[in-house]
């Protein structure tokens, strides 16, 4: 382990098959990325954004190529002491039934001044103070006297839930798919203070939450298609982030 955090990742000539598979899920995907950068990535559906972040968990081992950690294959590593180094909130992320502050910690014993300082920075501090039994509160109408949160306060929870853990990556695949408007804005806007010096990569369908990342990943069946900045990328007329860009502006739009 580095006690100076210097890590950056690097995908080299990477392609990924699922198993029984015969077509490519990714494929010749080539992308460094490093401490404290924040990357975005993004793409039309079953463009290979998740299976992106799979392999750079470890779920699955591409099928060819290298993903690196500071230059040697992850593959190397002790596949403990590597996940330590990931928080991750998945779309299909699973909430158990206990104390909401051992939920927030994944233990039955928690610094609860941590706890409640992880949930703020998700948006749920306002939740969390309607609730009588605050982190003692039970998830969950099964339990008693539990309450049941609603699909966005569950994100908001599993949220800071990865924040909790310290990881110097953070993964996040659609975290605010189950928010309206004003709790997304809230929570973006809210991210520098959130994600800290962490390494933050996430993937979104609304391009609009893209624009504070340091870069864009464009994914377009299994390939990057495009990488940089916002401002770059939407200046590409003819490029996929473009795109992308004007068929969501078009629902904003204001219509006479």
């Amino acid at each position: 382990k580095r006690v100076d955090k210097e890590l950056h990742i690097e995908f080299r000539d990477v392609s990924c098959k699922y198993p029984g598979s015969d077509s490519y899920a990714l494929g010749h995907v080539n992308l460094t990325f490093k401490v404290g950068e924040k990357l975005a990535v993004v793409g039309e559906n079953g463009s290979g954004k998740t299976t992106f972040i799979k392999l750079l968990c470890r779920l699955y081992d591409p099928t060819e190529g290298e993903i690196r950690l500071n230059g040697v294959d992850i593959r190397k590593y002790d596949y403990d002491e590597y996940m330590s180094l990931f928080s991750v909130v998945f779309q299909d992320f699973k909430l158990f039934s206990f104390r909401l502050g051992q939920v927030v910690a994944s233990s039955r014993t928690f610094d609860a001044a941590r706890a409640r300082d992880c949930l703020r920075k998700a948006n749920f501090g306002d939740r969390l103070d309607a609730l009588p039994e605050g982190l003692d509160s039970f998830l969950y109408r099964d339990c008693d006297r539990g309450f049941e949160p609603s699909g966005g306060e569950g994100q908001k929870i599993a949220l800071a839930r990865a924040l909790y853990k310290d990881a110097p990556f953070i993964l996040l695949d659609e975290p605010t798919a189950a928010l309206d408007p004003v709790s997304e804005y809230e929570v973006y806007s809210n991210f520098n203070a959130i994600s800290g010096d962490r390494t933050t990569v996430y993937i979104s369908h609304r391009l609009a939450s893209c624009r504070f990342c340091d870069k864009i990943a464009v994914f377009d069946h299994g390939a990057i298609a495009q990488n940089g900045s916002h401002g770059t990328l939407l200046g590409d007329e003819k490029g996929k982030y473009r795109a992308l860009w004007t068929a969501q502006a078009q629902y904003y739009e204001t219509r006479a």
